[in-house]
């Protein structure tokens, strides 16, 4: 079954994925060039990540979309399993929001213009002016109403475990007040692992789990501080006993 399921993939799924990648790319830059990139930033993109999973026939299971509500700007922040995290936020999280990403994603042929036409954030480390300028343009956004999507780990994890969570995200929904959701991913890292690139994919499922928001206590360093071990310790517990536990990831 393996084998034919990674001819299956070769054969049949990548041409159907690239093509749709590629349509959804020029619909959004097409779209959030005509007006309204709320709209177009977002909804092609979710019909790409679905249409994904079904060609691949990876099952879906999310729980807790009821922790939330849809009138309220949240910040959720997630564990970073691997490349399809993306997919499985895209498509089913049921919110209308931007990605907080790294800048080098910007270079990724037609994929970096059409997330930069739809306003997602490009996070720009390369000196304090630009730092700033990132967390500038992310709290304009968050201002608009739109909620915002960060993996504060930084990068994939090299273990299906969690790494550390990065302070950026709980600072800006401290400055404003809003909102965190914690948000489990479980099983991407099962279906296609950083260690092995971009090769043939593994069938697993993937879980998806909103927790409940974690409202502001407070303003400043401390509750900064409790926000992200309250965030951390709830999308920790999200996860099977086998990927629980601190295990430190190459790049951090």
């Amino acid at each position: 079954m393996m084998l034919l399921y990674r001819i299956y993939q070769l054969c049949i799924a990548l041409p159907i994925l690239l093509v749709c990648t590629m349509l959804t790319a020029i619909v959004t830059i097409i779209g959030s060039w005509i007006g309204n990139a709320h709209f177009w930033g977002y909804y092609p993109g979710k019909i790409w990540s679905i249409i994904i999973c079904r060609v691949l026939f990876i099952p879906v299971v999310v729980c807790g979309h009821e922790n939330v509500d849809k009138k309220t700007s949240y910040v959720f922040v997630a564990n970073h399993q691997g490349a399809f995290d993306i997919f499985l936020i895209y498509g089913f999280l049921g919110r209308n929001f931007k990605w907080m990403m790294k800048k080098s994603l910007r270079k990724i042929f037609l994929v970096g213009k059409a997330c930069e036409s739809a306003r997602h954030i490009f996070v720009d480390k390369s000196g304090p002016k630009k730092i700033q300028e990132t967390y500038a343009k992310a709290r304009e956004i968050l201002k608009e109403g739109t909620s915002l999507v960060v993996f504060p780990e930084g990068a994939r994890s090299f273990t299906g475990h969690m790494g550390v969570f990065k302070k950026g995200a709980f600072q800006l929904a401290d400055e404003l007040q809003l909102p965190v959701v914690p948000v489990t991913i479980n099983g991407s890292f099962d279906i296609l692992p950083r260690t092995k690139g971009f090769g043939f994919v593994r069938r697993s499922k993937l879980t998806l789990t909103i927790h409940h928001p974690i409202l502001p206590k407070g303003k400043g360093p401390e509750n900064i501080k409790e926000t992200m071990e309250e965030a951390y310790q709830a999308v920790m517990a999200g996860l099977p006993p086998e990927r629980q536990g601190f295990i430190k990831n190459e790049d951090q």
